[in-house]
């Protein structure tokens, strides 16, 4: 077998990673001499502390959860600095996260990809309402500030059972609630950085009278700490709710954000690119206990976004003179849709039954440049694309003793592809005070793109026969305390998909070399994830992760097998002051890919310092240096990450 340099200095770095990992958590077993009390906040990762919503769509203690999920709190967001959700998601094993802009980029559009799945089989939700863009199926989180979220809830592998259209995972994520008291707190937050980039932030939450409210402004703004790579976003979030009564209560939102991102200069296809989008939301929900045993939900959500891509010429001779018009594809998008949700809780049992249903449109407009007229593509190209769907869904949770059995099953029907049903079954087994045990196997599918199956675009004609792609999936894993002083975790998967949706080129049609897109073969994902956590030992704890996914047959790109590694260690000393650093590995092996560079770690280092507090108020200062060792993570010669920068910022709490 025949390794290259490049190859074998990435499995040399693997392996002194690993020896440190062992060697570090080896040094916990060795010296540590903690309490009890800090064994049972270890334990607390998958006990009863933690209730999750993703896994059946009503709340439940994460040792009952059959499925691969990881929840990311709002506290750990703040502790990492982070300025958009697809930081927080890079952290995750098992995601894999490609960032248009190159990894570290302020405010970076990004694709995100489930234990290999491709972006459109990951479904992002936030408040009920799905994320995913209609003409591609992608989801773009660079729209929801990272401000609003209380937390994050992945669910790794198809969940379609009980979300449709999710063949790869779901990320659902959950805004922070309305305020319970009557003195209104809050927080304040600026940050600079270089190249003029900056983050404020503001929130404040409260109830009047019987009214409870949440309210956040923010904005965000860099030059860009790569040339051509800027962004400006402002942001707007509020919740409220009302109770109409002592077993029934309002819940309104709505959020409003215009991410403007430059995409970079691509000088080997001479063109400059950048998006501009303005994204609109508004939720109602109703809940109503109809009886001891028996609650009711309904909801309703209005979204709409438009997106503008515009290309224009660099002017280096092969798109045209500097700044002509290459193409502008622009998208308005609109989903109007409601949902309703019975939970029956009696004994063991605790069933759902829901309904699902949405009207969605796409107005696509697309203008070719002269050198795009030139080679056949029109002036100017619109469709109207739309799609009605419906779904029912149920599940029950069945707890016996240390056993937790979870059947689900779900029905979808829309206007293009016709029916999908999606069964589920997952178990969950307490081995003991300190393990628990689970194992799942699920159909899931994803439903094609609007502009693939009706809508078409420059080059792509529609085909209305797609059919879904569907999958097959089985997982199991283990998590445990057992060690003393270490908490791990360890999963295994895999994934049989078929109809997988592939381009066929020059397919015909007008012009004479449209594209077309059509089902054809199967391929398996399987794969593994590992996480490890040690308590505390002298203020310091480690974190770590793997995650690995076998590919076949191979992707477009080349890739087999795909990994990343996660490293976090963190200092606490739990009255003023905090500091982590971490590192991220990824090996996308991309065969083909021109000018990557991704054989390295990406290394971040955070600092909070508390510099006044009493019982009113609190103020921290916080330091972020990105990319301290100046790494290359990057998939393209022409989107490069950006070296070392360094950002400060203040935060007052009230």
């Amino acid at each position: 077998m025949n390794f290259s340099n490049s190859h074998f200095y990435k499995h040399r770095q693997c392996i002194l990673l690993l020896c440190f990992v062992l060697a570090t958590t080896s040094l916990c077993w060795a010296f540590a001499a903690q309490s009890q009390e800090e064994m049972e906040v270890l334990r607390m990762f998958y006990k009863e502390k933690d209730l999750v919503v993703s896994a059946t769509r009503h709340p439940k203690p994460i040792s009952q959860v059959a499925e691969n999920i990881t929840v990311v709190t709002s506290k750990e967001i703040e502790e990492m600095n982070a300025h958009s959700v697809a930081e927080v998601l890079n952290r995750i094993p098992g995601l894999f996260v490609v960032f248009s802009q190159g990894t570290g980029s302020f405010g970076s559009a990004s694709m995100i990809k489930i234990q290999g799945s491709e972006t459109k089989h990951v479904l992002v939700q936030m408040d009920g309402v799905a994320w995913n863009f209609l003409s591609s199926g992608a989801p773009e989180t660079n729209s929801i500030p990272v401000g609003i979220i209380d937390r994050i809830e992945v669910i790794k592998g198809p969940a379609s059972s009980v979300w449709g259209s999710a063949l790869g995972g779901v990320v659902n994520i959950i805004t922070k609630t309305a305020g319970t008291d009557s003195k209104p707190a809050g927080s304040l937050s600026v940050s600079y950085g270089e190249k003029n980039t900056q983050d404020y932030r503001a929130e404040i939450l409260g109830k009047e009278k019987t009214v409870g409210y949440y309210l956040y402004a923010g904005r965000q703004y860099s030059e860009g700490q790569i040339s051509s790579r800027d962004f400006n976003n402002h942001s707007l979030y509020s919740k409220f709710h009302i109770p109409i009564s002592e077993d029934m209560a309002l819940g309104l939102s709505m959020g409003y954000s215009d991410p403007k991102t430059g995409l970079g200069n691509f000088s080997s296809g001479d063109l400059r690119s950048s998006g501009t989008s303005r994204t609109f939301f508004a939720t109602a929900s109703l809940d109503a206990s109809l009886a001891s045993e028996l609650n009711l939900n309904i909801s309703f959500h209005h979204f709409k976004q438009r997106i503008d891509i515009m290309n224009n010429a660099l002017g280096l001779g092969i798109r045209g003179t500097s700044g002509e018009l290459f193409s502008d594809s622009l998208y308005d998008e609109k989903t109007t849709g409601g949902s309703g949700k019975l939970v029956w809780a009696h004994g063991e049992h605790t069933v759902i039954f829901g309904v699902d249903a949405d009207n969605v449109k796409l107005d696509q407009t697309f203008t070719s440049g002269t050198y795009l007229q030139s080679v056949g593509a029109p002036a100017t190209l619109s469709t109207y694309p739309d799609i009605d769907q419906w779904a029912v869904y149920a599940n029950d949770t069945i707890v016996i003793d240390r056993l937790s059995i979870t059947p689900g099953i779900r029905y979808d029907h829309n206007s293009i592809t016709g029916s999908f049903t999606s069964p589920s079954l997952g178990i969950a087994y307490q081995l003991g005070e300190d393990s628990i045990a689970r194992a799942s196997v699920a159909r899931g599918f994803t439903i094609p793109p609007l502009s693939w199956t009706s809508g078409g675009g420059l080059f792509l004609d529609p085909n209305s026969s797609l059919k879904p792609e569907k999958v097959w999936s089985y997982q199991a894993g283990v998590e445990s305390t057992a060690l003393r002083y270490l908490w791990a975790k360890a999963t295994v998967f895999h994934h049989e998909i078929k109809d997988i949706l592939k381009k066929e080129a020059s397919a015909g049609g007008a012009p004479a070399f449209n594209d077309l897109i059509i089902n054809t073969g199967t391929s398996r994902r399987q794969g593994i994830e590992l996480e490890t956590e040690t308590i505390s030992m002298y203020n310091l704890s480690l974190r770590t992760g793997f995650a690995y996914v076998d590919i076949n047959p191979a992707t477009e790109e080349g890739a087999t097998g795909i990994y990343t590694w996660n490293i976090g260690l963190k200092y606490d000393d739990r009255k003023s002051f905090r500091a982590q650093i971490y590192g991220h590995y990824v090996w996308w092996d991309l065969a083909s890919a021109s000018g990557a560079s991704y054989d390295d770690f990406i290394w971040d280092f955070n600092l909070k310092k508390n510099i006044y507090s009493n019982e009113n108020i609190a103020t921290d200062v916080f330091l972020t240096a990105h990319n301290i060792f100046n790494g290359s993570q990057y998939v393209f010669g022409d989107i490069q990450n950006p070296e070392r920068w360094v950002e400060a910022g203040l935060r007052f709490s009230f």
